[in-house]
Parts: structure tokens; sequence; C-alpha cells
């Protein structure tokens, strides 16, 4: 009988492996999940995610926490904070000494639309306490002029009374409270993939109103070097202390209206920031 010839080409094909299945989408080793988009690799559910930063920006120090909203909104609670005292500085017979005090905070809500890295931030600075306070004492004898008019410092005198001159003058920066703010910027506070560090930019301002003015003087002036015509400056039934009161107003509603002019505080500033799953 015959044998029918045996196909080996065949056999050999029956007997190879079959090729395994390709990795699914996502899983490593797989060169699609790198055509994913970049913004599109994690959705972090509300609340599940926050991040810590910090910066330095013209309202001081600044400590900020964000949390995640949604796939396009950003909470945010910003803090910011400065002091500074520059001593004894003389300036022409002026013994000044200058105060910095700076403390604000302020929420926003941070939208990036079509969920890009673009951000708009309005917001709110609920509170307010940034000023600038100068503290002076004229040396006695020492000539200045205020609105035009010349004065002299007195110099202490048992016998009359008379104190040397001094006074305290305020710059706040918080004539509106609440305050509105809004702000643009590029990057997000709370990246929305795995990575922790983020460098965010912030550009805005805050509609502080115009700034207030204040001065409050004490002690005695006089009107001539000799110190004949010297009065206390509280007393207005005096023509020298009448004369420098009505000075004063003058000058302040000046300077008054010089500031009127600026009504908002500008906010710039490039954070980094810490992010992190709470949940």
């Amino acid at each position: 009988p015959e044998v029918a010839p045996t196909d080996s080409s065949s056999s050999a094909e029956s007997a190879s492996p079959m090729p395994s299945a390709p990795d699914p989408a996502g899983f490593p080793g797989n060169p699609e999940r790198e055509r994913v988009p970049y913004a599109a690799d994690w959705h972090q559910r509300p609340f599940s995610r926050v991040g810590i930063g910090a910066d330095i920006n013209p309202l001081g120090i600044g400590i900020k926490t964000a949390v995640v909203l949604n796939r396009y909104f950003d909470g945010r609670v910003n803090v910011n904070f400065f002091g500074l005292n520059t001593g004894r500085l003389e300036v022409e017979g002026f013994n000044v000494y200058g105060n910095v005090h700076l403390l604000s905070s302020a929420v926003s809500l941070d939208w990036y639309p079509f969920n890009s890295i673009w951000r708009l931030s309005p917001g709110l600075m609920f509170l307010n306490h940034n000023e600038l306070t100068v503290t002076t004492d004229i040396v006695p004898g020492t000539n200045f002029s205020l609105d035009s008019k010349d004065f002299y410092a007195a110099t202490a005198n048992a016998v009359t009374g008379a104190t040397p001159l001094t006074g305290t003058g305020v710059l706040g920066l918080n004539a509106r409270r609440p305050a509105f703010t809004l702000s643009g910027g590029f990057g997000k506070f709370i990246p929305r993939s795995n990575r922790h560090w983020s460098f965010p930019s912030e550009f805005g301002v805050v509609f502080m109103g115009a700034p207030t003015v204040n001065v409050t003087p004490s002690g005695w002036v006089c009107q001539d070097v000799k110190q004949t015509q010297c009065s206390d400056i509280t007393d207005q039934s005096n023509p020298v202390g009448a004369e420098f009161n009505n000075a004063l107003q003058s000058a302040l509603t000046r300077w008054r209206k010089d500031v009127g002019a600026v009504t908002v505080y500008p906010m710039f500033s490039y954070s980094v920031v810490y992010s992190f799953n709470i949940r």
C-alpha cells in the first residue's frame, strides 16, 4: 500500500503558538498611551486632591492652598503677610521711623476654559490690613514748609509748656472691605495628572479703592526762628495753632486727591506648589 507523503510545513505551522493579544490602551508598553492627550491622563474626583504652595508678591509672602472641584475648576485660599521696620532715618532734620505692615487673605475660583492651562480667577479679598505707617519727630528749631507756609519745630520749654513736634502718618491700602480681585495666569495649581509639582504664574489686581491718608501730629510749632510766636497745635484759638491746622488740612486734601487716582493694587506672582491626593 502506498503511504501518502507527509506535509512537514503544515505540521510546523499547526504546531507554532498563536500570536499574543495586544495590550489594551492605557497599559504599560502600549504606544497608544503616548497619544492620549496630556490633560486627559487623569480625572480627579471633587475634593480628592489638594495643593499647597508659596510665592513672593506685592502683597508680601504668599501661602496658598487649592483643591480640585472638577475638571475645569479649582477653589483656592491665599494668605499674604509681610512686616518691615526701617528703624530711624534722618531726612532734612526729621527723624523718620517707617513701618510696612501687610496682612491679607482672599479666596478665588480658578477656571481653566476647555481644560486648558490658561486660567481666569475671580475672587474676594475678605481680610485686608495693608498699611504703611511713618512716625516722625522733628529736631527742635528745624524749619519746615506745610502747604507753602513756613513753620519751626518748637524747643522744649518748661516755662511755656512747649514740647517738641511729633507726628504719625498712615497710608491705608484697605479702603474697600471686602475687595473684589481679578487675575489670570498660566499653569494649573493642581496638575490633572500624577505629577506633584507645578509652577503657575498669576497677574491681576485688587480693587481696593482709593488709599486713605491720615496724619496725627502733636506738640508745638512756631512762626519765627527765635520762637517768640509759638502755640500748641491743638489750640485752635491761637493764631499760630489755627494757621498750622489750616495748612495741615489743606495739605491732606491735596495728598488724598493725589493718591485717589489709584484704586487698584497689583498682583503678580510665580508660585511653587506641591499637590497630593487626600482621598
